[in-house]
């Protein structure tokens, strides 16, 4: 077995004193006048983001608030793999997976781990608790960054799977994720289905199963000219990142500016704020999360998982369906929402909930909608197998 390592943020000084200058140099660009958020991230809006991270906002604040969840790491596949590991505080805590994606980072969990360890303190039942094991993705934050092609879907759920099972030593366990999380999750119950209670996704990854589109349902031509008009208009970041993540990198490592312009217009575009990212993130959210790029300087290798998914993919075979159990968390911003047979079609789903307001960042949007969910599906699980 590996072993496992305490760890504990802590930037040096150096790091952001060179942060403040680099903030004091910014140059930013010129834009048209009232274009707003048209073009991008809007220029207004990124300088109060800026004078803001430059004069105010307080890292050390932040990494406390991180270092108080216990952290490791261990070393699978040759890479050191950061965790969270908060032990849950019911009779019997059942071992929950966590599993984020891109531009988020684990600092999305940071309100949702204690509603699921300690859910009496959030009036819930005590018995619905979990042990959250919250990992960094490879190349992502205070993991290590690959160093080999191929190290896509398939081979990140191997390492979270040998993590969950080699590593910590549990038998069985639960997996949530959304984003490349949800990915994640899903292979994992694609393939490792016996050593699992069940997988919730707040993202859910589908296709029509190559029906024609006389067959299609009104319900279902809605979803595919969303669908339609995300990739025209929304996913300029997905060919970028899937065909040059190098040559982007070389501005977003070396520009913090440039860094929080790249991560927040995902934030707002992504999240149900109509528009107004503040609504539902605050500026010292926001740019926690780009910080642990920023100081990890991780902005490279974790745009390099869309290139691998591009040219390694992973695709559920179509003929198939992923029987273990699966409940779906459906918010209403989220960039995918297929219909329901359709997921039923690809997943044994046993737990479908529309929610009433929420988008792509559920954990950090809704915490408390998507943790009653999560302890309502696998609490369901255990009561069925007992």
């Amino acid at each position: 077995m590996s072993e496992v390592t305490p760890f504990k943020i802590h930037v040096p000084d150096e790091v952001l004193r060179d942060l403040r200058e680099r903030l004091a140099r910014t140059r930013l660009p010129g834009e048209i006048p009232g274009s707003g958020w048209d073009y991008g991230t809007n220029l207004s809006y990124l300088e109060q983001v800026v004078e803001y991270w430059r004069d105010r906002y307080d890292w050390r604040k932040h990494e406390a608030e991180l270092n108080r969840f216990a952290q490791f790491k261990t070393n699978i596949d040759g890479l050191d793999i950061h965790f969270i590991h908060e032990q849950g505080r019911g009779p019997d805590p059942m071992p929950l997976l966590l599993s984020h994606g891109w531009p988020g980072s684990v600092y999305e969990f940071m309100q949702i781990i204690p509603m699921l360890t300690d859910p009496a303190a959030h009036g819930a039942k005590q018995a619905h608790s979990f042990t959250v094991v919250a990992p960094s993705l490879p190349r992502y934050g205070f993991s290590d960054a690959t160093r080999t092609r191929a190290v896509n879907i398939q081979a990140i759920a191997e390492i979270f799977h040998n993590l969950m099972t080699k590593v910590l030593g549990y038998r069985r366990y639960a997996a949530q994720g959304g984003d490349w999380g949800a990915g994640i999750t899903s292979r994992l119950g694609e393939v490792h289905g016996e050593h699992l209670y069940g997988i919730h996704l707040n993202s859910v990854f589908v296709g029509g199963r190559g029906r024609a589109e006389s067959e299609l349902s009104e319900e279902e031509k809605i979803f595919l000219a969303d669908m339609n008009r995300f990739r025209h208009e929304e996913s300029g970041y997905q060919w970028i990142q899937g065909t040059k993540p190098q040559t982007l990198a070389y501005a977003l490592n070396d520009s913090p500016a440039g860094l929080a312009a790249w991560i927040i217009e995902k934030f707002r575009t992504w999240s149900d704020c109509s528009g107004d990212v503040e609504r539902r993130f605050s500026k010292d959210q926001l740019l926690t999360n780009v910080m642990i790029y920023w100081v990890t300087g991780s902005i490279n290798s974790s745009t390099r998982l869309y290139y691998e998914a591009r040219h390694h993919p992973w695709r559920p075979d179509p003929k198939k369906r992923i029987e273990t159990p699966t409940g779906a968390a459906i918010f209403p911003a989220e960039i995918v929402r297929p219909p329901r047979h359709w997921a039923e079609a690809a997943f044994n789903i046993q737990r479908w909930t529309v929610m009433p307001r929420g988008g792509h960042f559920a954990a950090m949007e809704e915490p408390a909608l998507l943790a009653d969910d999560i302890r309502a599906f696998f609490g369901g699980l255990a009561a069925n197998a007992a």
